[in-house]
Protein backbone atom coordinates (compact mmCIF):
# COMPACT_ATOMS: atom_id res chain seq x y z
CA UNK A 1 0.00 0.00 0.00
CA UNK A 2 1.49 3.46 -0.97
CA UNK A 3 1.71 6.06 1.48
CA UNK A 4 1.60 9.62 1.25
CA UNK A 5 4.21 11.75 2.04
CA UNK A 6 5.48 12.35 5.33
CA UNK A 7 4.96 16.47 4.38
CA UNK A 8 1.30 16.09 3.32
CA UNK A 9 -1.46 17.28 5.48
CA UNK A 10 -4.30 15.15 6.38
CA UNK A 11 -6.55 17.20 4.98
CA UNK A 12 -7.22 20.55 3.54
CA UNK A 13 -9.93 22.62 5.33
CA UNK A 14 -13.13 21.56 4.13
CA UNK A 15 -15.58 23.45 2.42
CA UNK A 16 -19.22 22.98 3.76
CA UNK A 17 -22.62 23.02 2.44
CA UNK A 18 -25.31 23.48 5.10
CA UNK A 19 -28.25 21.85 3.64
CA UNK A 20 -30.76 22.26 6.09
CA UNK A 21 -31.17 25.08 9.16
CA UNK A 22 -30.96 23.46 12.24
CA UNK A 23 -33.45 23.17 15.14
CA UNK A 24 -33.62 24.08 18.53
CA UNK A 25 -31.24 22.57 20.95
CA UNK A 26 -31.85 19.93 22.68
CA UNK A 27 -30.46 17.62 24.99
CA UNK A 28 -27.63 15.09 24.48
CA UNK A 29 -27.23 15.89 20.78
CA UNK A 30 -25.23 13.58 18.96
CA UNK A 31 -23.47 14.34 15.84
CA UNK A 32 -23.13 11.24 13.47
CA UNK A 33 -20.17 11.77 10.99
CA UNK A 34 -21.24 10.09 7.71
CA UNK A 35 -18.18 9.36 5.24
CA UNK A 36 -19.52 8.57 1.71
CA UNK A 37 -18.37 7.72 -1.65
CA UNK A 38 -20.45 6.24 -4.73
CA UNK A 39 -22.45 4.84 -1.85
CA UNK A 40 -26.08 6.03 -3.54
CA UNK A 41 -27.20 2.37 -4.16
CA UNK A 42 -27.98 1.94 -0.64
CA UNK A 43 -27.52 5.20 1.33
CA UNK A 44 -31.21 5.87 1.20
CA UNK A 45 -31.64 3.10 3.67
CA UNK A 46 -28.92 4.25 6.10
CA UNK A 47 -30.16 7.62 6.17
CA UNK A 48 -34.11 6.83 6.69
CA UNK A 49 -32.88 4.59 9.80
CA UNK A 50 -31.14 7.76 11.38
CA UNK A 51 -34.24 9.67 10.88
CA UNK A 52 -36.03 6.48 12.68
CA UNK A 53 -33.53 6.86 15.67
CA UNK A 54 -35.40 6.71 19.01
CA UNK A 55 -32.67 8.97 20.03
CA UNK A 56 -34.13 12.28 17.78
CA UNK A 57 -31.93 14.47 18.91
CA UNK A 58 -28.75 14.28 16.49
CA UNK A 59 -27.00 16.71 13.54
CA UNK A 60 -25.64 15.32 10.74
CA UNK A 61 -21.67 15.88 8.77
CA UNK A 62 -21.57 13.41 5.70
CA UNK A 63 -17.85 13.99 3.58
CA UNK A 64 -18.10 13.31 0.34
CA UNK A 65 -14.79 11.58 -0.92
CA UNK A 66 -14.68 12.07 -4.72
CA UNK A 67 -18.14 10.15 -5.35
CA UNK A 68 -18.63 9.50 -9.26
CA UNK A 69 -22.43 8.35 -8.80
CA UNK A 70 -25.54 9.66 -7.25
CA UNK A 71 -24.48 10.19 -3.68
CA UNK A 72 -24.17 13.78 -3.51
CA UNK A 73 -27.95 14.22 -5.84
CA UNK A 74 -29.41 11.29 -3.09
CA UNK A 75 -28.18 12.94 -0.35
CA UNK A 76 -30.13 16.62 -1.44
CA UNK A 77 -32.95 14.64 -2.65
CA UNK A 78 -33.06 13.29 1.03
CA UNK A 79 -32.34 16.16 2.88
CA UNK A 80 -35.19 18.53 1.44
CA UNK A 81 -37.87 15.56 2.57
CA UNK A 82 -36.53 16.14 6.33
CA UNK A 83 -37.68 18.17 9.38
CA UNK A 84 -35.67 20.74 9.64
CA UNK A 85 -32.42 19.97 11.68
CA UNK A 86 -28.62 20.45 10.57
CA UNK A 87 -27.42 18.43 8.01
CA UNK A 88 -23.99 19.41 6.69
CA UNK A 89 -21.95 18.25 3.64
CA UNK A 90 -18.09 18.71 3.58
CA UNK A 91 -15.95 17.21 0.72
CA UNK A 92 -13.02 14.71 1.82
CA UNK A 93 -9.33 14.55 1.24
CA UNK A 94 -9.71 11.95 -1.41
CA UNK A 95 -6.73 9.68 0.43
CA UNK A 96 -9.12 6.63 1.75
CA UNK A 97 -12.02 6.19 3.90
CA UNK A 98 -9.74 6.52 7.31
CA UNK A 99 -8.43 9.65 6.58
CA UNK A 100 -12.03 10.86 5.22
CA UNK A 101 -12.87 10.04 9.22
CA UNK A 102 -10.48 11.76 10.54
CA UNK A 103 -11.53 14.90 8.64
CA UNK A 104 -14.97 13.98 9.55
CA UNK A 105 -13.79 14.07 13.44
CA UNK A 106 -11.63 17.41 13.04
CA UNK A 107 -15.54 19.06 11.51
CA UNK A 108 -17.06 17.50 14.35
CA UNK A 109 -16.14 20.56 16.77
CA UNK A 110 -14.58 20.29 20.42
CA UNK A 111 -17.79 20.96 22.05
CA UNK A 112 -20.22 17.87 20.86
CA UNK A 113 -21.36 15.73 23.57
CA UNK A 114 -21.40 12.50 21.22
CA UNK A 115 -20.16 11.65 18.35
CA UNK A 116 -21.33 8.47 16.23
CA UNK A 117 -19.51 6.96 13.13
CA UNK A 118 -21.71 6.13 10.22
CA UNK A 119 -21.12 4.23 7.00
CA UNK A 120 -22.91 4.80 4.06
CA UNK A 121 -24.45 1.27 3.53
CA UNK A 122 -25.87 -0.10 7.06
CA UNK A 123 -29.10 -0.19 9.06
CA UNK A 124 -29.36 1.30 12.03
CA UNK A 125 -31.69 -0.39 14.69
CA UNK A 126 -33.87 2.39 15.63
CA UNK A 127 -33.02 2.18 19.38
CA UNK A 128 -28.87 2.21 18.58
CA UNK A 129 -28.19 5.61 19.46
CA UNK A 130 -30.39 5.16 22.55
CA UNK A 131 -28.52 2.52 23.81
CA UNK A 132 -24.88 4.09 23.17
CA UNK A 133 -26.39 7.36 25.02
CA UNK A 134 -27.43 5.09 28.01
CA UNK A 135 -23.92 3.16 28.18
CA UNK A 136 -21.88 5.79 27.25
CA UNK A 137 -23.73 8.77 30.34
CA UNK A 138 -22.95 5.87 32.74
CA UNK A 139 -18.81 6.84 32.65
CA UNK A 140 -17.97 9.81 34.41
CA UNK A 141 -17.76 12.88 32.04
CA UNK A 142 -13.98 13.36 32.07
CA UNK A 143 -13.02 9.62 31.02
CA UNK A 144 -12.85 8.92 27.23
CA UNK A 145 -15.24 6.31 26.23
CA UNK A 146 -16.40 4.07 23.28
CA UNK A 147 -19.57 2.09 23.01
CA UNK A 148 -19.51 -0.65 20.04
CA UNK A 149 -21.90 -3.37 19.57
CA UNK A 150 -22.38 -6.78 17.71
CA UNK A 151 -23.90 -6.40 14.43
CA UNK A 152 -26.15 -8.52 12.27
CA UNK A 153 -24.70 -9.83 9.27
CA UNK A 154 -26.32 -10.15 6.27
CA UNK A 155 -26.22 -9.75 2.13
CA UNK A 156 -27.32 -6.81 0.11
CA UNK A 157 -30.98 -7.59 0.27
CA UNK A 158 -30.56 -7.60 4.03
CA UNK A 159 -31.22 -10.99 4.33
CA UNK A 160 -29.10 -14.31 5.27
CA UNK A 161 -28.60 -13.02 8.74
CA UNK A 162 -25.95 -14.01 11.33
CA UNK A 163 -24.96 -11.99 14.21
CA UNK A 164 -21.20 -11.02 14.75
CA UNK A 165 -19.06 -12.88 17.47
CA UNK A 166 -19.65 -12.19 20.78
CA UNK A 167 -16.40 -11.18 22.79
CA UNK A 168 -15.40 -13.67 25.32
CA UNK A 169 -12.55 -11.13 26.88
CA UNK A 170 -12.79 -7.80 28.11
CA UNK A 171 -11.95 -5.32 25.56
CA UNK A 172 -8.29 -3.62 26.76
CA UNK A 173 -5.01 -2.36 25.38
CA UNK A 174 -3.55 -5.58 25.01
CA UNK A 175 -6.20 -6.83 22.77
CA UNK A 176 -6.30 -3.30 21.01
CA UNK A 177 -2.61 -3.91 19.77
CA UNK A 178 -3.60 -7.05 17.74
CA UNK A 179 -6.91 -7.33 17.17
CA UNK A 180 -9.97 -4.45 16.77
CA UNK A 181 -13.14 -5.50 18.36
CA UNK A 182 -14.76 -1.81 17.78
CA UNK A 183 -16.30 -1.88 13.79
CA UNK A 184 -15.99 1.78 12.82
CA UNK A 185 -19.97 1.43 11.83
CA UNK A 186 -21.19 0.45 15.69
CA UNK A 187 -18.89 3.35 17.37
CA UNK A 188 -20.01 6.16 19.43
CA UNK A 189 -17.93 8.42 21.44
CA UNK A 190 -18.21 10.83 24.38
CA UNK A 191 -17.00 14.16 24.34
CA UNK A 192 -13.30 13.09 26.04
CA UNK A 193 -13.04 10.87 23.73
CA UNK A 194 -13.35 13.39 21.09
CA UNK A 195 -10.88 15.35 21.78
CA UNK A 196 -8.44 12.98 22.73
CA UNK A 197 -8.88 11.22 19.17
CA UNK A 198 -8.83 15.26 17.69
CA UNK A 199 -5.84 15.94 19.23
CA UNK A 200 -4.04 12.70 19.01
CA UNK A 201 -4.65 12.84 15.14
CA UNK A 202 -2.88 16.06 14.64
CA UNK A 203 0.15 14.94 13.58
CA UNK A 204 -1.04 11.68 11.81
CA UNK A 205 -0.67 11.66 7.39
CA UNK A 206 -1.82 8.25 6.94
CA UNK A 207 -4.24 5.57 8.98
CA UNK A 208 -5.12 2.34 8.08
CA UNK A 209 -8.39 1.82 9.55
CA UNK A 210 -9.74 4.84 11.34
CA UNK A 211 -11.63 2.67 13.84
CA UNK A 212 -9.16 0.09 15.60
CA UNK A 213 -7.30 3.44 15.50
CA UNK A 214 -9.94 4.75 18.49
CA UNK A 215 -10.39 1.33 19.90
CA UNK A 216 -6.49 1.42 20.30
CA UNK A 217 -5.88 5.59 21.30
CA UNK A 218 -9.35 5.00 23.95
CA UNK A 219 -7.88 1.99 25.60
CA UNK A 220 -4.36 3.45 25.58
CA UNK A 221 -4.87 6.43 27.21
CA UNK A 222 -6.74 4.55 30.25
CA UNK A 223 -10.23 5.10 28.68
CA UNK A 224 -13.31 2.65 28.65
CA UNK A 225 -14.65 0.60 25.90
CA UNK A 226 -18.08 -0.37 26.22
CA UNK A 227 -19.23 -3.55 24.22
CA UNK A 228 -22.99 -4.16 23.83
CA UNK A 229 -23.81 -8.03 23.17
CA UNK A 230 -26.84 -7.14 21.02
CA UNK A 231 -26.65 -5.79 18.18
CA UNK A 232 -27.10 -2.67 16.78
CA UNK A 233 -27.59 -2.73 12.88
CA UNK A 234 -27.80 -4.63 10.12
CA UNK A 235 -24.03 -4.77 7.96
CA UNK A 236 -25.01 -5.29 4.82
CA UNK A 237 -22.12 -7.40 2.69
CA UNK A 238 -21.94 -6.63 -1.26
CA UNK A 239 -19.64 -6.34 -3.94
CA UNK A 240 -18.24 -3.07 -2.73
CA UNK A 241 -17.44 -3.19 1.38
CA UNK A 242 -14.30 -1.72 1.97
CA UNK A 243 -13.72 -4.45 4.68
CA UNK A 244 -15.48 -6.96 4.86
CA UNK A 245 -16.66 -9.58 7.67
CA UNK A 246 -15.11 -12.66 8.67
CA UNK A 247 -14.74 -14.06 12.14
CA UNK A 248 -13.25 -17.42 13.97
CA UNK A 249 -12.35 -20.21 11.81
CA UNK A 250 -13.91 -18.28 8.77
CA UNK A 251 -11.47 -15.83 9.03
CA UNK A 252 -8.44 -18.01 8.64
CA UNK A 253 -7.84 -18.09 4.86
CA UNK A 254 -8.16 -14.19 5.21
CA UNK A 255 -6.19 -13.23 7.37
CA UNK A 256 -3.08 -15.92 6.22
CA UNK A 257 -3.07 -13.95 2.74
CA UNK A 258 -3.51 -10.61 4.10
CA UNK A 259 -0.47 -11.73 6.41
CA UNK A 260 1.50 -13.74 3.40
CA UNK A 261 1.07 -10.39 1.14
CA UNK A 262 2.87 -8.37 3.51
CA UNK A 263 -0.66 -6.37 4.37
CA UNK A 264 -0.73 -7.46 8.18
CA UNK A 265 2.49 -6.26 8.88
CA UNK A 266 2.29 -3.32 7.27
CA UNK A 267 -0.50 -2.01 9.18
CA UNK A 268 0.81 -3.04 12.75
CA UNK A 269 3.38 -0.84 11.28
CA UNK A 270 0.95 1.51 10.86
CA UNK A 271 -1.07 1.42 14.33
CA UNK A 272 2.62 1.67 15.86
CA UNK A 273 3.57 4.55 14.20
CA UNK A 274 0.09 6.38 14.96
CA UNK A 275 1.03 5.09 18.57
CA UNK A 276 4.22 6.56 19.03
CA UNK A 277 2.89 9.62 17.27
CA UNK A 278 0.54 9.91 20.10
CA UNK A 279 2.47 8.57 23.09
CA UNK A 280 1.74 11.93 24.53
CA UNK A 281 -1.68 10.88 25.39
CA UNK A 282 -1.22 7.05 26.51
CA UNK A 283 -0.49 5.77 29.93
CA UNK A 284 2.91 5.68 31.09
CA UNK A 285 2.50 1.42 31.33
CA UNK A 286 1.27 1.56 27.80
CA UNK A 287 3.60 3.92 26.06
CA UNK A 288 6.07 1.26 27.60
CA UNK A 289 3.81 -1.76 26.13
CA UNK A 290 3.87 -0.48 22.94
CA UNK A 291 7.89 0.08 22.80
CA UNK A 292 7.90 -4.12 23.77
CA UNK A 293 5.67 -4.68 21.60
CA UNK A 294 7.77 -2.77 18.34
CA UNK A 295 10.87 -4.79 19.63
CA UNK A 296 9.35 -7.99 19.65
CA UNK A 297 8.25 -7.70 15.89
CA UNK A 298 11.51 -7.10 15.29
CA UNK A 299 12.94 -9.74 17.59
CA UNK A 300 14.93 -13.16 15.77
CA UNK A 301 12.30 -15.16 14.52
CA UNK A 302 13.24 -18.07 17.62
CA UNK A 303 12.28 -15.31 20.26
CA UNK A 304 10.21 -13.55 19.03
CA UNK A 305 7.17 -15.95 20.19
CA UNK A 306 7.82 -15.80 23.23
CA UNK A 307 9.18 -12.41 23.18
CA UNK A 308 4.90 -11.36 22.64
CA UNK A 309 3.89 -14.16 24.90
CA UNK A 310 5.26 -12.56 27.28
CA UNK A 311 3.29 -9.06 26.59
CA UNK A 312 0.04 -10.78 27.51
CA UNK A 313 -1.65 -9.89 24.17
CA UNK A 314 -4.74 -12.02 23.06
CA UNK A 315 -7.64 -11.76 20.68
CA UNK A 316 -10.94 -13.04 21.53
CA UNK A 317 -12.22 -16.61 20.76
CA UNK A 318 -10.02 -19.83 20.28
CA UNK A 319 -9.68 -19.31 16.79
CA UNK A 320 -8.86 -15.77 16.86
CA UNK A 321 -6.20 -16.80 19.71
CA UNK A 322 -4.70 -19.05 17.53
CA UNK A 323 -4.80 -17.16 14.91
CA UNK A 324 -2.47 -14.44 16.79
CA UNK A 325 0.38 -17.35 17.53
CA UNK A 326 0.20 -18.78 13.77
CA UNK A 327 0.98 -15.16 12.61
CA UNK A 328 3.17 -14.57 15.44
CA UNK A 329 5.21 -17.84 14.86
CA UNK A 330 5.33 -17.29 10.64
CA UNK A 331 6.61 -13.69 11.51
CA UNK A 332 3.14 -12.26 9.35
CA UNK A 333 2.10 -9.96 12.59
Amino acid sequence: MAHPPQNQMPWQPAETVTLLSPPPPGPAEVTILLALRDGAAYLTPQLDSIAAQTHAHWRLIVSDDGSTDESIATLLNWTSQQAPRTVRLIFGPRRGFAMNFLALLAEAGSNAPFVAFSDQDDVWFPEKLERALAALSAVPSGTPALYTSRRLICDERLGSLRASARCDRAPGFRNALVQNIAPGNTIVINRAALRLLQAASRRITWLYAHDWWAYLMITGAGGRVIHDPAPGLFYRQHACNAIGARHGIAAWPGLMRFGLTGELRRLQDTNIEALELAAPYLTPENRALVERFAAARRAPRRQRLKTLRALGLYRQGRAGTFGLWLTAALGLL
